[in-house]
């Protein structure tokens, strides 16, 4: 059981780094959040407002 609650927590806080790095924000803490609020900070990274608007996609 122990191995569960540090396997999924070691999860979310690198989802929570990877979520915000690729919005703009700060992965370091997010990372912080995901260890500290498990797989419940995951849906919050992903919606929290980005702090730099994302590229456009200029591929044509």
């Amino acid at each position: 059981m122990l191995t569960i609650l540090i396997v999924a927590t070691l999860l979310s806080v690198v989802a929570c780094h990877v979520i915000a790095r690729s919005r703009g924000g700060n992965g370091v803490y997010w990372g912080i959040m995901g260890f500290l609020f498990g797989p419940f900070a995951i849906p919050f990274a992903f919606f929290a407002k980005p702090k730099r608007p994302l590229p456009e996609d200029t591929t044509e």
